[in-house]
């Protein structure tokens, strides 16, 4: 087992303090380095660190308007089923872009857990555990991040748009939490001086300096009078201001036809931005798009959805293909659950944590094949839709396969910092999608 760093819980408040936290956050390099970057071929040349793309479709999507139709009666509503570039296989016909890009995914259509909530499932799903008062498990790009000693000089885990419940380092620590921004159309928050070169440098000699030996006098690790969480974390937040990655968070500087299939929406302009950030070094980007609870009126909220998904997520596929960063980053498509077989009668479909769907595609994944179904007449009203699902998988099942695509070893136990072993995941991989 190994024994995790307990470093981190940093005070932040406003504009410096806010981009201090980030720093002491997000660019802190892990205790279980190596790995996923230190791979080297048989030629000495080093391979691509592998990388996480989420997007998260806040709210819950439903299958049957996306990834698994039923057209018609009572199951499957106003949604048209078409063909995916893959026989046999047929999406929503709301998402035509990425029925183009199937061949080069995997589709599990059988997710099954046990949360309705939309808090407790989203903790489920991003954690590969159910809630524990006892404990906040990490997120899938806190573990990523943690085990990689390959990094950026911009925070390593990023959250785009972050959502309500926005990930976490949880016991790996605060310093594991995703770096939180906005729309990529603004600038990145507090991290640009401001002034010229030569006040900045001497604001960062003498005020600086002054600032932290006052709170190193305060705060001390151990005896070291010279050494400092704070002090390191100032450290890593003024090399983050001076770096030229930065840029890759500025989607202005694509070509303007590359910017338009994206959509000119804030989630494409995250979608593009993550494969930037990827391209970098950065470890994981979760992009959130909202409007997907669709208790009311479900076909044209999950419709109007559906529209700014497909453009920005096969775009995506595409650009990472173009670059020659698809093999070396997984990108997962889903949300905390799905929705209910059956129409309510205010039109909507409600929380459906049984037999949803998500879509897989890039390093490790097998491409072009679909996993699990879920079945029934759609002119009848199931008398137990659980029952409709074939080769079910829990989420922890889908937690275990896509850490092992990233191939960071899922069976590996870390110490909380009570004593407490914790497997990274307790799921087992799904090898039928797994290349």
């Amino acid at each position: 087992m190994f024994q995790m760093n307990d470093l981190c819980n940093i005070d932040a408040h406003l504009s410096r303090r806010t981009l201090l936290t980030a720093a002491g956050g997000s660019l802190f390099l892990g205790p279980l380095a190596q790995r996923l970057a230190a791979a080297e071929t048989a030629g000495g040349k080093k391979e691509r660190p592998k990388s996480v793309i989420l997007l998260w479709l806040e709210g819950g999507p439903s299958q049957l308007e996306t990834f698994d139709p039923h057209p018609g009666g009572l199951i499957g509503g106003q949604t048209k089923a078409i063909a995916t570039s893959v026989k046999g296989i047929e999406f929503a016909d709301t998402i035509p872009q990425l029925a183009e890009q199937m061949q080069y995914a995997a589709l599990i259509r059988s997710v099954t857990g046990k949360e309705g909530d939309h808090e407790r499932a989203v903790y489920n799903i991003k954690t590969g555990y159910r809630p524990d008062p006892t404990l906040v498990h990490p997120s899938l790009g806190a573990i990523v991040c943690h085990n990689s000693d390959i990094g950026a000089e911009i925070p390593r885990h990023v959250s785009i748009l972050p959502g309500n419940s926005p990930s976490r380092g949880g016991y790996l620590g605060a310093n594991y939490d995703a770096f939180k921004v906005y729309d990529p159309a603004n600038r990145v928050p507090d991290v640009v001086s401001g002034i010229e070169k030569t006040r900045y440098d001497a604001r960062v000699d003498d005020l600086l300096e002054i600032a932290e030996a006052k709170f190193t006098r305060r705060r001390l690790i151990g005896s070291d009078s010279k050494r400092t969480l704070h002090a390191a974390t100032t450290q890593r937040a003024l090399t983050m201001m001076t770096s030229d990655q930065l840029d890759a968070f500025d989607v202005s500087k694509e070509p303007a036809t590359v910017r338009e299939s994206f959509g000119d929406t804030p989630f494409g302009r995250g979608c593009l931005a993550a494969a930037r950030l990827i391209d970098v070094g950065v470890r994981c980007v979760e992009v959130t798009l909202s409007g997907w609870d669709s208790h009311i009126n479900n076909y044209s909220l999950q419709s109007s959805a559906c529209k700014i998904l497909d453009g920005a997520a096969a775009s995506l596929i595409k650009l990472l293909k173009e670059r020659d960063l698809f093999d070396s980053t997984i990108v997962v498509i889903g949300g905390e659950f799905g929705r209910t077989p059956t129409i309510n009668p205010a039109e909507g479909r409600d929380h459906w944590p049984h037999g949803f769907s998500m879509l897989l595609a890039g390093c490790g994944v097998r491409q072009g094949v679909a996993h699990g179904e879920t079945a029934g007449d759609s002119d009848q009203k199931p008398e137990d839709p659980t029952k409709m699902i074939k080769d079910p998988v829990a989420i922890s099942d889908v937690h275990a396969t896509i850490l092992k695509a990233l191939r960071v070893d899922y069976t590996v136990q870390l110490q909380t910092p009570i004593g407490r072993p914790m497997y990274i995941s307790e799921g087992k991989p799904i090898e039928t999608v797994l290349a």
